[in-house]
């Protein structure tokens, strides 16, 4: 059953809405589609699933999930104490170097305005029995856009000027940036900063959970995300 993309925010927002306190089985089962046992070797299921039914139409594109409204979908995991329970994906880092100012990157692309859709992650329950919550909305405040953009600037100066070993997780307030890549196997070539062709594993920009639990505290004060 092809979904067609939502016209508005407000009919997004509907949508989401409507799927809050249903599980994966329920809106697996209206697309046809088997649950796997786990998402081990299955890790994006999740978040492939809500973009067919809530009518994501980037596909593989380097945009935001749903192009015509510039909003990202991401899910978000989260425990019993309705903490997040990992780092957030956003998007590929470039290498080399090909954004020219943060407010055209891909970073910035995917994260002005994002639809965070949390999901129950207690992995005593099955797969199949995990709730969905109830969306949010969301855009950068201007301190927050600040913060992302001068994690940014310190990840990308070190990019342009070649130094790959200072890339580092332990770096970054809410952004950081780590190995991205299918297997241990894929890597690419780079120059570094002695003019010499090294190969390095692609790497990828992610949110702290640091960052998304203050989304979550911001929006559920009042009400539980499930």
């Amino acid at each position: 059953m092809k979904i067609l993309p939502p016209l508005t925010e407000a009919e997004l927002k509907a949508r989401a809405n409507a799927i809050a306190g249903k599980t994966l089985a329920m809106l697996a089962e209206l697309h046809q589609e088997p649950v796997p046992p786990s998402q081990h070797h299955a890790k994006g299921w999740v978040g492939q699933l809500l973009e067919k039914v809530l009518g994501a139409n980037a596909m593989n594109l380097d945009q935001p999930d749903f192009m015509n409204l510039g909003i990202e979908l991401k899910t978000l995991p989260v425990n019993k104490m309705g903490q997040p329970c990992e780092s957030t994906y956003i998007c590929t880092a470039p290498i080399p170097n090909s954004d020219t100012d943060f407010e055209s990157s891909r970073v910035w692309r995917k994260m002005a305005k994002m639809l965070w859709v949390p999901i129950e992650a207690d992995k005593a329950k099955p797969l199949a029995q995990r709730r969905i919550g109830v969306p949010i909305l969301w855009s950068p405040s201007s301190s927050i856009r600040n913060q992302l953009c001068q994690d940014w600037e310190e990840f990308m100066e070190l990019i342009t000027l070649g130094q790959f070993e200072n890339l580092s997780a332990h770096k970054g307030k809410y952004l950081q940036i780590r190995p991205k890549a299918a297997n241990a196997k894929t890597f690419i070539q780079v120059i570094n900063q002695y003019g010499q062709t090294i190969s390095i594993v692609p790497k990828g920009f992610y949110l702290r959970a640091t960052l998304t639990q203050k989304i979550i505290q911001q929006n559920y004060a009042r009400l539980h995300a499930f």
